[in-house]
């Protein structure tokens, strides 16, 4: 049954609004949003696709087709919908909505995510940057989507209980098609960066080990990184956050870290000098050395931060050891997730399979590969 058809079984009307919000990977810059640094997302073509309607009453009814799960959400008792086992994100966003003065009416909305869940690809985001779109285009109230994604962050932190950073949110609101967004996480400077790779391609494969954000080490990262943030602040009393710091400045104060946290902070450090770089090379057209940053960045991620673990490590490792690839890391919160590999065109469909019995053979169960492309993050049209 088409979204459509199912829409007006559910509901018992038709749609007026279709909506969609994207998932996204990061070429470069991981777990360093949170840290004030740059990052380098761009939106894909797997998105979250919300069909909705006002439907006169102050209830908000959400439906997944994918889980045939229905949520129905009062508006006057928005915050209380918290333990929802499937909702909570929507009522998370309607909350933060409400509280930044945006009114809403009670409608109907129905899910249909093609951005795999756990995967690293920012599923939450979309569904987030989807509401938000969707809830003030049945109220009728105009909106800035840079802000949309703002309130959906502060959705998920606040409401839903995760400490992402901005990156997700900003890069299933904002991206644009054909292009990757290099984003300074700190004051939401951006720009635009078209991207072309030239003979190559980006894969995205899925390990399918799932990952749970609130209950893995991500926000036990994020405790690592404060912890030193306060001790450099001893050397360095005028920095604000860890992408503030050089590598040159950070060697000469790093012996006031030790241990994990002197890990976690070099990691850090490293990598948003890696996105400079990365950036530059993109511009030029220098797809060897992203190529190689992209590598070092998987590298420090599983050495450094230790967030990778041994399915992203088998998925990236066999990636890189196969003809025709020259490049492979882990993307996103970690544990889990996925990978991009940077591929020549005419290798795709062998790397594919010869990566996927690689990996197979590692872990003992299948990989996912994803045909993907870098499309506008939202797209609104009235049925």
């Amino acid at each position: 049954m088409d979204s459509i058809k199912l829409f007006e079984k559910t509901f018992g009307a038709s749609p007026v609004y279709d909506i969609s919000a994207a998932g996204r990977i990061n070429l470069i810059g991981e777990h360093v949003d949170y840290c004030g640094g740059k990052v380098m997302p761009a939106s894909l073509n797997l998105k979250c696709r919300v069909l909705g309607r006002p439907n006169g009453t102050n209830v908000i009814n959400v439906y997944a087709d994918d889980l045939d799960e229905t949520a129905r959400l009062f508006i006057p008792e928005i915050e209380s919908y918290r333990g929802l086992r499937w909702g909570k994100y929507q009522a998370g966003v309607a909350d933060a909505l409400i509280k930044a003065g945006y009114p809403l009416v009670g409608c109907d909305l129905l899910y249909s995510c093609s951005v795999p869940f756990g995967s690293g690809l920012s599923s939450s985001a979309a569904i987030e940057v989807a509401t938000a779109v969707a809830l003030n285009e049945i109220a009728g109230n105009s909106y800035d989507l840079k802000e949309m994604a703002l309130l959906s962050q502060k959705a998920e932190n606040e409401y839903c209980g995760v400490n992402c950073g901005i990156m997700d949110q900003f890069a299933s609101a904002m991206g644009r098609k054909d292009r990757a967004i290099l984003l300074d996480c700190k004051t939401l400077a951006y720009e635009y960066i078209p991207f072309e790779l030239g003979d190559y391609e980006l894969i995205v494969a899925n390990c399918n080990k799932p990952h749970a954000l609130v209950t893995s080490k991500y926000n036990e990262r994020r405790g690592e990184v404060e912890e030193a943030l306060a001790a450099l602040k001893g050397v360095y009393p005028e920095i604000s956050c860890l992408a503030e710091l050089t590598p040159a400045m950070f060697e000469a104060a790093k012996h006031v870290l030790h241990g994990k946290i002197l890990d976690r902070a070099t990691h850090v450090v490293y990598e948003c000098a890696r996105v400079e770089r990365a950036a530059a090379a993109l511009k030029a057209g220098d797809i060897q050395t992203l190529a190689a940053l992209i590598n070092a960045s998987h590298d420090s991620l599983a050495k450094l931060y230790e967030v990778t673990g041994r399915e992203p490590d088998a998925l990236a490792y066999a990636a890189r050891e196969t003809e025709g690839c020259i490049a492979s890391r882990m993307i996103g919160a970690g544990f889990g997730g996925c990978t991009i590999s940077l591929v020549q065109r005419e290798r795709a469909e062998s790397f594919k399979e010869i990566v996927g019995k690689k990996y197979r053979d590692a872990v003992g169960y299948e990989a996912s590969f994803y045909d993907t492309s870098v499309e506008d993050g939202v797209t609104v049209k009235k049925i």
